[in-house]
């Protein structure tokens, strides 16, 4: 399959990250409103993927991406969806329980999304390129040459390293572990919003999202939580019939289980400390 990069250029300010937005409207609508608040222009606004997912609304929640003009790669689940396929692509073990669940919230979205929704899924590049504080940046949803590829902090540098090699870049945005984090070495950096859509695993409700500066000439980030109407979007799953293990980690701030995650991270489920370089 060829790759569709697109390279928006140089760009410069505040700029918002954030990834998997799993079709949770609520939590789109609170993203936009903190954009707006800290007038980040919506072409600084980007997204590593799965603008749907595991929620009730994911035609409703493409619409008003598609409304904000925010600018998105395309996650496994908008690959799977535009070509038609019969599963999310979430490289989910076969017969395990995130396998089982997305039998029934992949089903959901694809009789949710209209023509329209789908045909906008068909422009997402797999790749953004921009630079940045002099820094040369590439945006993937799980890896560069793999978009379902889960790459969390405690993954081995080595496996990272391979991803600047590929890009020719200093900085990597990536998605898809539903994770926030960041790594460096060496003057590169691999930096993981976090998503939008489901808390990470760490016992409250608030999501998690990045904030690159360039004001003091350098590429500088925080990482940040936000609280949303949390409670409306769970009960809209309560009574779409959506996995109930997924309407508690809404409410919970906790994972069903950790089947994805390396032994590091499974034994987590403590708040993230905020970033700040």
């Amino acid at each position: 399959m060829d790759k569709k990069i697109k390279n928006i250029g140089k760009i410069s300010g505040k700029v918002l990250l954030f990834g998997g937005v799993y079709s949770n409207l609520q939590a789109l609508q609170k993203i936009k409103s903190i954009a707006e608040s800290k007038n980040i222009p919506p072409e600084n606004c980007i997204c590593t993927g799965d603008i749907v997912g595991y929620c009730a609304q994911p035609e409703e929640t493409v619409q008003l991406f598609q409304n904000w003009g925010a600018q998105s790669i395309a996650g496994n689940v908008e690959l799977q969806l535009r070509d038609g396929a019969t599963d999310c692509g979430c490289d989910f073990k076969k017969g395990s329980r995130c396998d089982g669940f997305s039998q029934l919230w992949y089903p959901y979205a694809q009789n949710q999304l209209s023509k329209d929704a789908l045909d906008f899924m068909a422009t997402l590049p797999h790749h953004l390129q921009f630079e940045y504080a002099d820094k040369q940046v590439t945006v993937v949803h799980g890896s560069y040459s793999n978009t379902s590829e889960f790459i969390f902090k405690s993954t081995p540098w080595n496996i990272k390293q391979t991803n600047f090699v590929e890009t020719n870049c200093d900085v990597i945005i990536a998605g898809h572990c539903g994770l926030p984090f960041s790594d460096q070495n060496n003057n590169l950096l691999w930096l993981n919003p976090g998503v939008i859509g489901m808390p990470a695993n760490d016992g409250i409700p608030k999501v998690w999202y990045a904030i690159l500066d360039d004001s003091n000439t350098t590429l500088n980030f925080e990482q940040h939580t936000f609280e949303y109407d949390h409670e409306r979007a769970s009960k809209l799953m309560y009574e779409a019939n959506l996995p109930e293990v997924y309407v508690k980690t809404l409410l919970t701030g906790l994972w069903d289980n950790t089947e994805i995650l390396p032994a590091t991270e499974s034994t987590l489920q403590t708040s993230f400390t905020k970033d700040t370089h």
